[in-house]
C-alpha cells in the first residue's frame, strides 16, 4: 500500500506492469590501437567523425599505418570510433619565470584522463604558443593565460585552436587556482608549479614605469635603435609635438615603428599599447619572420624619449610568446624541450599491460566496442607471424571476453594467392583461427593526401570495418557486408588483383577476398570468420552469424542487469521471458532470423526446467535463448534445362 489508510476517501497507488524493455546495443563501434602523430598515450579517445580524428589524433600521418585505417573507416561509412595511441616520443615542455627570475609554471604537452595527467608527445608540441597578460579584474595578483595551437601556412603562423583562461591565480587556495582551472579543461597542456606564488611574466616587451610629467621635456629629434628579432633598425620618432600622456606616447612610437619598414608585417603590424603604468610592445605576427621566442629590444640613439620611457635602464623584456620549440633560453622563458615523434610501436607496446591499462587494455576504460583493429601488428618484424601472434593472441582473448570482433591484416609482403595460403597456414599454426576473427586479402591502395594523392598500399581492416558499419545501418548486422553492394570507397586498386580461381583457393580456407567487380567497382567478396574453413565445419562459419550472436549476447547482458538480486521464482522468470521475447520478436520483425513465424525463428525459455531448485539455492537463473540465423548465399547455382516443345 502506498500510504496508511487513515481517513475515508479515495487512495491512488501505481502498480508496476512487470514489463521491461531491452534495447539493442551499438554494433559497429570500432577500436583502433596503434601509433598516431598526436593524442594522449594509452588513453582511449572517442571520436564521432573525421573532424574529431584530425583534432585529437592528428589525422592521417605518413608514419602511422593506423591513421590511414581510421580515415578509411570514416570514408566507408563508419561512425563512432575509439583510438588508443601507443608508442613513445619526446614530450614537449617549457618553463615561464616571473619578472624576478623565479621559475613559476612549467607547461607540458598533454591532457587529463580520469584525474591524471597523460602525456601527448610529438612534433605537434612545437606548435603550442602561450600568451600571458595582467589585464584582469585584479591586475596586482591575477593573470590571463591563453594556449594556442598554430599551423604554418606559407611561412606564417596561423592559429588553429585557442584555449583562454581568465583571472587565474598562483595561490593554491584561490578558487581560480591556475593548475586546477587549466589542467581540468585543457586538451593541449598540463601545468606544474615550482611552489612559488609569483605570477609568470607577461609575454612581450615592457617599458619602465612612466612619469607623465617628463613627456613635456621630449625634444623634437629622437631616434631609437629597435630590434624586433630580425636585426636593429633606426626608428625616427617625430616628437615635434611632445606627448602629454602615455597613450599619446604609445601611438607616437607605434606609428614610427610601422613607418620604418611598412612592407614587413613584423614591423607594419607592430602594436604599442598601455599596460598599467608601462608601455608594451608586440611585433606583428602575420609575418614569415615572426618567432614566438623573439625578444624586442630598444636602445636610445638620439634625443631623450628613450630616457623618458626608461628603455635602457629599467625595461622588462620577454619573449613574444612562450613556446616549446624555443630551445634556447630567452626573456623569462627557460630552455624548453622540443616535442618529437617516436618510433613505430613495438609488439609489447601494442599488446600492453592489463594491470597498467596500456595497449589494447586501455579499452578497459571504454564502456563498449564491437570491432577491434591493430593494423601495425601485421608488419612487426617484416610480417613475422610469431610477432603478430604475440599481439593478436591476447587481443583475441580480450575480444572474446568483451564480446567483440577482431579484424587482422595480411602483412605487406604477402602479394600473391600462394603467399596468402602460406600466411594462412602460419596463422593457423599460431592458433589465431577463432570464431571472433576475420581476415581480408589483398591490401588496398588509396590516395595518400600526404604524398600528392599518389597511391599508398595500406592494411584493409579499417576500410572493411567502415563497410561493416555502413551495412549495419542499411540492412542490419545479420546481413553480410559483402557482394556488389559492399563497395570499397576511396580504394583505387589492390596490391594484387584477384581472379575467380584464386578466390576459389582462399575462400575455402576462410580468407575473405577483396576484388574488382567491374561496373560495381572494388568490393568485398567474402564473409567468413577464420573458423570458416571448409575443413573445420564450424557453426560459426559466417561473419554475420557470429556478429549477430555477439550483438544478442551483449544486449541481453546489459538488458537483464535489472534482474540481479530479484526473488528467484516464477514472477522473475516470467518478467525475463517477456522482456527477452519482446526483444527477439523485434529482431524477427526486422528480418534478422530464418522462419516465417516467431516459433520457427527463435525461442526463449526461463522456467522451472531451466532453473532447478539446486540453481535457486545457488542464486542462479538460467535463460535459454535460441535463434535461427540467416546465412549468406555464397554459392548460387542456376540449372538450365532445354525444354522439348514438340507436340505429342
Amino acid at each position: 500500500m502506498p500510504v496508511a489508510l487513515t481517513y475515508p476517501g479515495v487512495y491512488i497507488q501505481e502498480i508496476p506492469s512487470g514489463s521491461r524493455s531491452i534495447s539493442g546495443v551499438a554494433t559497429s563501434i570500432a577500436a583502433f590501437v596503434g601509433g598516431f602523430s598526436r593524442g594522449p598515450l594509452n588513453t582511449p579517445v572517442r571520436m564521432f567523425h573525421v573532424g574529431d580524428f584530425d583534432t585529437h589524433m592528428g589525422g592521417v600521418n605518413t608514419n602511422s599505418e593506423t591513421s590511414y585505417a581510421v580515415s578509411q573507416f570514416y570514408t566507408n561509412g563508419g561512425g563512432e570510433a575509439i583510438a588508443v595511441r601507443v608508442g613513445g616520443g619526446t614530450n614537449g615542455s617549457m618553463t615561464a619565470q616571473s619578472w624576478n627570475g623565479a621559475s613559476t609554471l612549467t607547461f607540458n604537452a598533454g591532457r587529463q584522463f580520469q584525474g591524471n595527467a597523460v602525456q601527448d608527445p610529438g612534433t605537434w608540441n612545437n606548435h603550442i604558443r602561450v600568451d600571458i597578460d595582467y589585464l584582469t579584474s585584479d591586475p596586482a595578483s591575477l593573470f590571463n593565460l591563453s594556449v594556442t595551437e598554430i599551423r604554418h601556412v606559407d611561412g606564417l603562423e596561423l592559429p588553429v585552436r585557442t584555449e583562454t583562461y581568465r583571472n587565474v591565480s598562483m595561490v593554491a587556495t584561490h578558487p581560480r587556482y591556475v593548475l586546477n582551472v587549466v589542467n581540468d579543461d585543457s586538451v593541449m597542456v598540463q601545468l606544474t608549479t615550482a611552489g612559488t606564488t609569483d605570477r609568470p611574466a607577461p609575454t612581450g616587451f615592457y617599458s619602465g614605469v612612466q612619469d607623465t610629467t617628463l613627456y613635456a621635456a621630449v625634444a623634437a629629434a629622437n631616434t631609437l635603435q629597435v630590434n624586433l628579432g630580425t636585426g636593429a633598425h633606426d626608428v625616427t620618432v617625430d616628437a615635434s609635438t611632445p606627448p602629454t600622456t602615455m597613450a599619446e606616447a604609445a601611438l607616437m612610437i607605434q606609428n614610427a615603428i610601422r613607418d620604418t619598414r611598412p612592407a614587413d608585417p613584423l614591423w607594419a603590424q607592430c602594436q604599442v599599447v598601455v599596460r598599467g603604468d608601462r608601455l608594451a610592445i608586440f611585433t606583428g605576427r602575420n609575418s614569415a619572420d615572426y618567432r614566438a621566442g623573439h625578444v624586442v629590444s630598444m636602445a636610445e640613439s638620439a634625443g631623450d624619449i628613450g630616457t623618458v620611457l626608461a628603455l635602457v635602464a629599467s625595461t622588462e623584456d620577454n619573449v613574444q610568446q612562450y613556446a616549446m620549440n624555443t630551445v634556447a633560453p630567452a626573456g623569462q622563458q627557460t630552455a624548453a624541450t622540443a616535442g618529437a615523434n617516436g618510433a613505430a610501436p613495438t609488439a609489447a607496446q601494442l599488446r600492453g599491460n592489463r594491470n597498467q591499462r596500456t595497449g589494447i587494455y586501455a579499452l578497459e576504460d571504454v564502456d563498449l566496442f564491437n570491432i577491434l583493429m591493430i593494423p601495425e601488428a601485421s608488419d612487426l618484424n617484416n610480417g613475422n607471424v610469431a610477432d603478430m601472434s604475440s599481439v593478436m593472441s591476447p587481443a583475441i582473448a580480450y575480444c572474446e571476453e568483451q564480446r567483440a570482433f577482431l579484424l587482422i591484416d595480411p602483412p605487406a609482403n604477402v602479394n600473391s594467392a600462394e603467399e596468402a595460403v602460406d600466411w594462412m597456414d602460419e596463422v593457423a599454426g599460431a592458433g589465431l583461427r577463432h570464431r571472433n576473427v576475420a581476415a581480408y586479402y589483398p591490401r588496398v591502395q588509396v590516395p595518400d593526401p600526404n604524398n600528392e594523392n599518389r597511391l599508398r598500399t595500406i592494411a584493409p581492416s579499417g576500410t572493411v570495418a567502415g563497410v561493416y558499419a555502413r551495412k549495419d545501418s542499411e540492412a542490419g548486422i545479420w546481413t553480410a557486408a559483402a557482394g556488389i553492394t559492399a563497395s570499397l570507397r576511396n580504394v583505387i586498386s589492390f596490391n594484387h588483383n584477384m581472379t575467380n580461381n584464386e578466390i576459389g583457393q582462399l575462400n575455402p580456407i576462410g580468407l575473405n577476398c577483396l576484388r574488382n567487380g567491374g561496373i560495381s567497382g572494388n568490393i568485398v567478396w567474402g564473409a567468413r570468420t577464420l573458423r570458416g574453413a571448409n575443413e573445420l565445419a564450424s557453426e560459426w562459419t559466417y561473419i554475420p552469424v557470429r556478429r549477430t550472436a555477439l550483438f544478442i549476447e551483449e544486449t541481453l547482458f546489459r538488458g537483464l542487469q535489472w534482474s540481479l538480486f530479484m526473488p528467484n521464482d516464477e514472477p522473475l522468470w516470467s518478467e525475463i521471458r517477456i522482456a527477452v521475447t519482446n526483444f527477439m520478436q523485434g529482431l524477427f520483425r526486422q528480418g534478422a532470423f530464418q522462419g516465417s513465424a516467431p516459433e520457427q525463428a527463435f525461442r526463449v525459455k526461463c522456467d522451472a526446467e531451466t532453473t532447478t531448485q539446486a540453481d535457486i539455492d545457488a542464486g542462479i537463473v538460467n535463460v535459454l535463448v535460441g535463434f535461427a540465423p540467416l546465412k549468406p548465399a555464397e554459392f548460387v547455382v542456376v540449372s538450365l534445362q532445354l525444354m522439348n516443345n514438340s507436340g505429342s
